[in-house]
Formats: structure tokens, sequence, C-alpha cells
């Protein structure tokens, strides 16, 4: 072979295998999904809702498609807004593509939001909310837990008698909200006396020291409305002997094994189990992955998470842990009594099993589902989810009681 014919044989198979070298890389870089960076921000912790909610993200992380294309970071701030303040510029510094977070504050937390914005970052707030509009606010508090859970305390009481109230983490919009639509119905009735309130911080060994000390000071109590912590307020209840009263609480599952006992029923436990799906964040999440992919066009606005409403009839427990046939509470020994049972959508969140709940880890034979394309927009609540805005005429209006007792 001449020396001429020998440099074009190896021009030919250097081509060629730079040829195969940049096809190789162009169908691996097919392959490799972008790699999103995402901040899990939570304030508030130490209570069972917020371990389910920060386990309900992780597991959708780890389903596919999601686990090729989520690089997920928790950090927990504390209750100090300044702390979260801290911890949202830090994540913006490093170039976070989203975060998403429970907001410790619902004002105090819009400057920096606004510059993460300004950069190109995607701040999904789940449960609680920011008046800052460039964020997205995914929330069921604007479905009127509070002014629900009062009318259907008022109705069974005859719109008279003594009442506690037990409130959540002071300073958040979700305690305001539920107590300000709480306050607009008890108001109504003059006969209606809140003798003790004092808060629980939305937990339930907090809440049944609390509700305890106002027993003390009120045996004579007729009915409780309480947030986040309702497990313990019960506990406190049923420890005095005699007749139990009606409790309006969230969805914490020893609450709802409670209206499954049958001591506590004939002894004249009532009430109903709403408010604080831990699935909230979980709705949060895919909505937050469905716009940064680009599968969703939706600019920043609040959106509503429909309210969970069970009353002590429609109890039926998830046997086995396993929830289908629309079950709604768990056997005690799986969970902690103050562990929240909303975790599970069957349309926003069929991904999501117990163990998503308890352990962070996904669902085993299970891809991440599309949402529906249509979403509930939250009305405006001034201090609540906008800032110069007007609230509805109508911004308390009842949806899942009708007063049975006049004002």
């Amino acid at each position: 072979m001449s020396l001429l014919k020998h440099f074009k044989k190896c021009a030919v198979s250097a081509v060629a295998i730079m040829a195969a070298l940049c096809f190789a890389a162009n169908v691996n870089a097919e392959e490799q999904p972008k790699k999103y960076k995402i901040f899990l921000s939570l304030s508030y912790s130490g209570n069972n809702w917020m371990s389910e909610t920060a386990n309900i993200i992780k597991s959708l992380a780890k389903t596919p498609p999601y686990d090729k294309m989520v690089d997920l970071t928790e950090v927990i701030s504390g209750t100090d807004p300044q702390a979260q303040i801290s911890a949202y510029e830090s994540m913006i510094a490093s170039k976070a593509d989203g975060i998403i977070s429970f907001p410790i504050s619902p004002t105090a937390l819009n400057r920096v939001v606004r510059r993460g914005c300004s950069q190109g970052v995607k701040f999904f707030m789940f449960d609680s909310t920011v008046t800052e509009k460039c964020a997205y606010n995914i929330s069921y508090i604007s479905a009127g837990a509070g002014e629900n859970m009062a009318q259907e305390l008022v109705n069974e009481l005859g719109g008279k008698g003594k009442i506690f109230m037990n409130r959540g983490v002071p300073g958040t919009s979700v305690d305001k909200r539920h107590y300000d639509g709480a306050m607009h119905i008890f108001k109504q009735y003059p006969d209606i006396q809140i003798v003790s309130e004092f808060y629980g911080y939305w937990d339930d060994r907090i809440s049944q020291r609390e509700t305890a000390k106002a027993l003390v000071a009120h045996p004579d109590v007729n009915g409780i409305w309480s947030e986040l912590g309702e497990a313990g307020v019960l506990n406190a209840v049923a420890d005095r002997k005699g007749k139990m009263i009606p409790i309006m609480g969230e969805n914490m599952n020893g609450f709802r094994l409670g209206f499954l006992n049958s001591d506590y029923r004939q002894r004249g436990l009532s009430g109903v189990s709403a408010g604080s799906p831990p699935a909230t964040a979980g709705y949060a999440f895919k909505l937050m992955m469905e716009v940064l992919t680009g599968k969703r066009n939706l600019p920043p606005t609040n959106i509503e998470y429909p309210l969970p409403w069970v009353t002590a009839d429609q109890m039926k427990l998830c046997k086995d842990g396993k929830i289908t046939d629309g079950c709604n509470v768990f056997p005690g020994n799986m969970v902690p009594e103050g562990f929240s049972a909303e975790i599970y959508h069957p349309v926003y969140l069929p991904e999501i099993s117990l163990d998503s709940a308890l352990k962070g880890i996904p669902t085993p034979g299970t891809t991440i589902q599309p949402l529906p394309e249509q979403i509930v927009k939250a009305a405006d609540e001034p201090g609540i989810n906008c800032d110069r805005c007007q609230a509805a005429p109508d911004q308390y209006k009842l949806t899942k009681v009708t007063p049975t007792v006049k004002p």
C-alpha cells in the first residue's frame, strides 16, 4: 500500500470514529433528561403532618420519570421568618430551578420571594401561603374549613353553649384564615361563649396538655373547635369520666379512630373531620414539575385544593393499611395517632401509598400520572394569598354545612 493510500485510509477511519462518538454523545444526551435542582423548604417542623408532606414529596421525586429528573434537597428553618428568608437566599444563590415550601408567614418572605422570581426561580407554596404575586399558592384554606367546622359545632349545640378554640401556629396564614372564618360564624351567635382559646401548635401532645388545662378551668364546656392537634384534644376529653362532647377537628388518625370507638360514641362523641390534607404538598410538587418541564403553561396564581370533609358516620378503616374503596382512617397499630390521614387523592395523587407518607419511598410499579388540565382557582383573600386585593362579599360562605339554627 502506498503511503498516500495509507493516510487516506487513516483519515476515513478517524472521521468515522468521530462521527460515531458524536452520534453516541447525542443519543446519550437525548436519553438523559434535564436535571432540575429543587429545594424543599420547611419552616415549622416536629409534627407528623410536616413529616408526611416532606415524605410525600420525596416519594414523588423518586417515582419514574422524576427519579431521573429531580435533584431534591430538604431544608428545615424553624418558626423564625428571618431563618426561612436566609434559607431562601441560599437556595436562590445555588441556582435553584424551583422551591417548594411551607412558608411561615404570608408577608415576611415577600421580598426574598420576589428577588428569587426575578432570577427565574419558581416558588410553589403548599398549604400555607404568601401574598407575593409571583409565587404559586396551592392550599385548601380558602375552601373554608374554619367557618364550616364552626357552623357544624353551632348546629350540634343548638346555637348556645361554652366552647374551646384550639388554634395552630401563630402568624401563619393557615391559622389566621381558619380562625377568621370560625369567628365570622361564632360572632353571629351571642349565646356561643368562647371560654378558652389556646395555641396547640398543630401538635397532638401540646393540644392535649392545653385542653386538659382548659377542662380543669371549665369542666362545663359544651364543645370544641380545633385545628390540627385534635387527636390530643380527643384524648383529653376522653380521659374524663362520663359524657363526651362534640369536637370539630382536622384529620389526625387518632381523632378519626375515635369515631369508630363504640364507647366514645355511646358517651356522646360527635363531630366532623376536615382540613389540612398533607396531599396538598404532593399536588403542589406535581404542578411545579409540569410547569418546569413545559407540560403546563400556568402563570403564578392561587390554586384551591378540595377541602376534606368526613362526618362521624363516614369513617371507614383502611384494612391492612391499603388505600382502597374510599377508606379514610388507618389501623392504630400502623401509624401514630397524630398521623394525618388525608395523604391520597385518586385523581391528583394516585401514586401515593401509606409507605410514601411514612417513609418517603415510591410505591412499587407506579409512574407519575399527569394532573387534570383544569385547576380550581382560589378566591382572592387579602393578607392570605394577595396584598392589594378585594375579598369577595361572600368570602366566608358555607360550602359543607347548612345552618340549622338562625343567628
